[in-house]
């Protein structure tokens, strides 16, 4: 994609998809039930949450119980979902050159990871992991 006319949340959407199309069969059955949502910017409270003021800088959080986490008590929780914040996706964008998609799959694998309760390091593993 070039900066001419940024890429819509249906674009953002699709190159999510991808994202999860590419990772490992073992990760993406257990990944069946994580919703992902595109939105302009983040809330205050998903700010909030990770301690952040400038909603410039967060470009999608997990929300939901890890895996680890879960159990048959836990019925009732609402899914696990993922946002993608587009605004400040397409700022990295235009000020890195990196892909797009190549910035949306390295939010998505990050916080999938989250999903599976893993640190950092298995997060980069799995990135790098084709």
């Amino acid at each position: 994609m070039t900066h001419s006319g940024d890429p819509t949340t249906a674009d953002f959407e699709r190159l999510a998809q991808q994202a999860f199309g590419s990772l490992p069969s073992r990760f993406r059955e257990q990944l069946s039930d994580v919703i992902v949502k595109v939105h302009e910017f983040a809330t205050a409270e998903q700010l909030a949450e990770v301690g952040l003021d400038d909603r410039w800088e967060l470009t999608g959080p997990y929300e939901g119980r890890p895996l680890p986490e879960q159990s048959v008590w836990s019925s009732g929780d609402l899914p696990p979902r993922i946002s993608l914040f587009r605004q400040p996706l397409l700022a990295e964008w235009k000020a890195t050159g990196v892909e797009l998609g190549a910035l949306i799959r390295h939010v998505v694998v990050h916080e999938a990871g989250h999903h599976f309760g893993f640190s950092d390091d298995d997060m980069a593993a799995l990135e790098r992991d084709d």
